[in-house]
């Protein structure tokens, strides 16, 4: 049974806020067109780096010996391996939201194989262009991107066997429209597998606004049970998590953004940050 948090505001310590949504997708979008452009496949990483130190909270799993797999394509985004529990069949239609370089999609491909067809969807044009010259250079040709954001899918309804993604519906402002148009998209019987950022219970606020770790999967976050109950709430049914992990943030890299006593405080508050890979069902 879904259960809430009680997660009502202490001193210091909120619900999460719907920001504002343009700006949000403004500075994600930058973040991750200055990414695409960096060129160097794991140069950057779905987490927290410390400008000061160095140290790096990095969320991905590693690919390695995946099939699919294409280093060129792997820029350290993802928090998980949605294609592991996605039962992806051979002759699927796979869609892969933010689908980045590829990485994921690739991957999906090898799994539809010849018969089936894998669609990328991403908001960052220099994302959809660098994914594309990795698929020219793989000769996939039942592979494409598509530029386009999530709450409005440039896709048709009941299209799609399967959906997946990795790291980037917590960066996506209204949950809900984006899970309706997961729903929308997929056919009667078609599922999702999900790999992305919740939280055990609210953060301090200032750590959930700063830009760096927004854009870095963390502050765009939302508490595990509300961001189940949205998922039910879309029309989904057969909710599970096939995976769950807890990822810790270094304290150098937190203290580029938190008080010494507000690092203590989150610390003692038992409130974490996990990376769930999550499966429902079209209802």
């Amino acid at each position: 049974m879904l259960r809430g948090t009680g997660s009502g505001s202490r001193a210091g310590w909120v619900r999460p806020r719907r920001a504002n949504p343009g700006r949000l997708k403004a500075m994600v979008k930058g973040k991750y067109a200055a990414l695409a452009k960096a060129g160097d496949a794991g140069a950057s990483c779905c987490g927290a780096v410390s400008a000061a130190s160095g140290e790096i909270a990095c969320f991905s799993e590693g690919y390695s010996g995946l099939e699919g797999h294409e280093p060129a394509a792997d820029l350290g985004l993802g928090c998980g391996l949605p294609t592991q529990s996605a039962d992806i069949r051979p002759g699927n239609t796979v869609l892969d939201l933010g689908s980045g370089a590829g990485n994921d999609a690739f991957v999906a491909r090898s799994l539809v194989g010849e018969s089936g067809r894998v669609i990328g969807v991403d908001m960052t044009e220099a994302m959809i262009e660098k994914a594309e010259r990795n698929r020219a250079k793989l000769g996939h040709a039942n592979v494409e991107f598509r530029l386009g954001e999530i709450e409005a899918l440039p896709v048709a309804d009941d299209s799609i066997d399967v959906v997946i993604s990795n790291c980037v519906l917590n960066l996506v402002p209204d949950k809900a429209k984006a899970y309706a148009e997961i729903r929308r998209v997929l056919k009667p019987g078609g599922h999702f597998s999900i790999s992305d950022i919740v939280l055990s219970g609210p953060l301090p606020e200032r750590m959930r606004t700063v830009a760096a770790l927004y854009a870095g999967c963390v502050a765009g976050a939302m508490v595990k049970s509300e961001y189940l109950f949205a998922v039910l709430g879309a029309g989904f049914k057969d909710i599970r998590i096939d995976k769950e992990r807890e990822l810790a943030i270094p304290d150098a890299v937190l203290a580029e953004h938190l008080q010494p006593e507000e690092i203590r405080v989150l610390r003692l508050s038992g409130a974490r940050i996990l990376s769930i890979t999550l499966r429902a069902s079209k209802g």
